[in-house]
Order: C-alpha cells, then structure tokens, then sequence
C-alpha cells in the first residue's frame, strides 16, 4: 500500500514532467488518497494542466486545486479587455449558443444563460479558458433539455458497452428526473471520466452524479 509521502512523490515527479508548468512554484499535499495543490501559476491553462497531471498518478482518487493565477508581463489585462476578447470568442464558435452570457470581474469570468446540450456548456468554457488575463471560470450555464427521453438510462448503459474504455460490468447507472447516478468500480480516473462523459452525452440528462470508486485493487482480487 501506497504511503501519502510516497504518492506526494509521486505527484510531484508528474509535475516536474508535464513542460509547461514551473513545478518549483507548486506546494503538494497528501492526506489518504487526496491531494492538495497549493502556490500560483502564471495562466488558468496552467493551472488545469497541474490539476490533470495529479490525477494521472496512480493511487490519487481527489484532488483539491488551491492554485492561484497570477498572469505576468503581456498576460496582464484589464476586465474591459478580456470581456471584448470573450464576447467576440463566444459569438463566433460554433457550438455556442447567443444565450450564453459572460460577466469579467477581476479575471474571473462567470458564464451564465441556457443551453439544450452539455458539450454546449463545455464549449463555452473550453472556448475562453486559454485567453491571457484569465484567472479562472465560473460555469453556471443552466441545461434545459429539449425533450426528456424515456429510455435515458438504455442509452448510457448502451454507450458504456460501446465504450472500449469502460467496464461495463463494473458501472451501473440509475435516472430520475434527468439526474443520472453512477455507480460502482472503475480501474483509473480516466476510466471514471470516460464513463461521466458518456452519460453527459445521453439525451435528456441534465446532471450526473459520479459516485464510481477508482479501485484496481478490486479487479485484482475479483
């Protein structure tokens, strides 16, 4: 069994790996199987990169992102600035609705309106977070589905087979209300996220609540 000085070695070597961070800058705290990152980064992109290579060490099953931005030299600008930057990127992509709305307070942008799909949401976010300036998003677009289909809960456990990713064995789903709730084992966080993908993507869903437990210590012993 993994100690938490052994996983916060090995959080910290992962860091000192991924080439677009300054791992000197990031604190790295371990308790059980979390870890918490603390210090500054110069962009919000950096930030999700240090949040992504924590949680692809093996053994991390949360992880708590304390990380500060602090943009530098060029990457300074005010609100008035990045809000132009934002309105003219959601405007033109594609996959963003003209009800999706932005608010710039000190960096910090906060989207809110409504959309009918959940790659609509992601979009809208995955669309600003690499602008210069940002220092973080807050993502309270509201979906509201255009019909709830009947057969939901079909529909995930169908994708999950189809997925070569994921165990179908291992996750069950249940629904209500467009609430979908999984549960159950999966081998690594990324098998987990593949599976929270998959029911975001079914029709009708208006939220998951991922309850699936990273163990490969189950597989091994089943």
């Amino acid at each position: 069994m993994k100690t938490a000085e052994d996983l916060r070695d090995k959080v910290q070597a992962e860091l000192e790996w991924e080439p677009s961070l300054d791992a000197a800058q990031i604190g790295v705290a371990v308790n059980e199987e979390a870890v918490t990152l603390t210090g500054h980064v110069k962009s919000y992109l950096q930030k999700l990169a240090a949040e992504k290579a924590a949680k692809r060490v093996h053994g991390i099953v949360a992880v708590a992102n304390d990380l500060l931005v602090r943009p530098a030299g060029s990457a300074l600008r005010d609100d008035t600035d990045i809000a132009e930057e934002v309105a003219d990127v959601l405007t033109w992509h594609v996959s963003v609705p003209e009800t999706v709305k932005a608010v710039v307070k000190e960096g910090w942008i906060t989207l809110s309106g409504e959309v009918h799909w959940e790659y609509q949401k992601r979009a809208a976010a995955n669309a600003i977070r690499g602008l210069r300036g940002v220092r973080g998003i807050g993502n309270e677009i509201v979906l509201r589905p255009r019909a709830t289909a009947t057969d939901v809960k079909r529909k995930i456990e169908d994708a999950f087979k189809r997925s070569a990713q994921i165990d179908a064995d291992h996750v069950h789903v249940s629904v209500r209300d467009g609430r979908a709730t999984l549960t159950g084992t999966v081998r690594s966080w990324s098998e987990r996220k593949e599976a929270e993908y998959a029911a975001w993507a079914a029709p009708g869903v208006t939220s998951v609540n991922d309850q699936l437990k990273v163990s490969a210590l189950a597989y091994a012993t089943a």
